[in-house]
């Protein structure tokens, strides 16, 4: 997944809704949301290559999604990235997920990335390039993309253009989806969807190998029941279909 917009704490209805859209292979193998594990449920996509996912939510509120971040150094890469967040969907709270993955970093290497962890109560940004630097976001909206968050990018050399375009792309977003006064939870996540198909932002992506290949749009309300809508291909193309499963 390469963009991820997160509301949190803004609307008393619904402290946390997610948008975003995973950019992969057009070949790479996946299944779609579904029950991913038990003791706590989990839901989420299931990618079938590397095993793992790369965004869910479980029975106790926490949101956990994961995005390549683009690096000049290539890294051993020993465990998938996919992997760590279905291990992180496994803990209560974004704060004990968050303690878990920088444990798990001390003893294997990923490939570089940006991890989103969020419930009720936190909201986190791990980024790792070899070491982990981890943020806590404020209140409000936050978008996620491969070179960092939030006016915080890092462009590697190897992608100057890409890198600065995708980093305006985000800012001028960032912009747009500020909240309206008066404006709902609901309103804010249509319009938070739009802009992950509007090619304006370039954060729907069409490539003859790779590409925008789902969109999903999560939301947890206020006593913490949780909801998704899915989109089994690029949301330009793609309707969003609620999920059967919940929890």
């Amino acid at each position: 997944m390469c963009t991820f917009i997160v509301a949190w704490q803004v609307f008393p209805d619904a402290p946390v809704v997610v948008a975003a859209n995973r950019d992969e292979a057009l070949d790479r193998p996946a299944r779609p949301p579904g029950v991913y594990a038990e003791n706590p449920r989990i839901i989420a996509p299931w990618d079938e290559e590397a095993g793992g996912t790369w965004i869910g939510y479980n029975d106790h509120g926490v949101v956990a999604a994961v995005t390549n971040r683009w690096l000049d150094e290539d890294l051993v890469a020993e465990r998938s990235r996919g992997l760590l967040v279905g291990d992180a969907l496994e803990h209560g709270s974004a704060e004990d997920a968050s303690r878990f993955v920088e444990r798990s970093v001390r003893e294997v290497e990923y490939d570089g990335f940006n991890l989103v962890l969020v419930d009720r109560n936190a909201a986190l940004l791990l980024e790792w390039d070899g070491s982990l630097r981890v943020r806590n976001f404020d209140p409000g909206v936050h978008i996620v993309v491969n070179v960092g968050a939030d006016g915080r990018y890092e462009i590697p050399a190897a992608r100057p253009d890409a890198g600065a375009r995708q980093a305006e792309n985000a800012r001028r977003a960032l912009e747009e989806l500020q909240p309206a006064p008066g404006e709902r939870s609901e309103e804010w996540h249509d319009r938070a969807a739009a802009t992950l198909r509007d090619h304006g932002y370039g954060f729907c992506v069409h490539g003859e190998e790779f590409g925008t290949r789902s969109s999903s749009l999560v939301r947890v309300e206020s006593d913490g029941t949780a909801s998704y809508r899915f989109a089994d291909g690029p949301p330009c193309q793609s309707e969003y279909e609620p999920v059967a499963v919940r929890i």
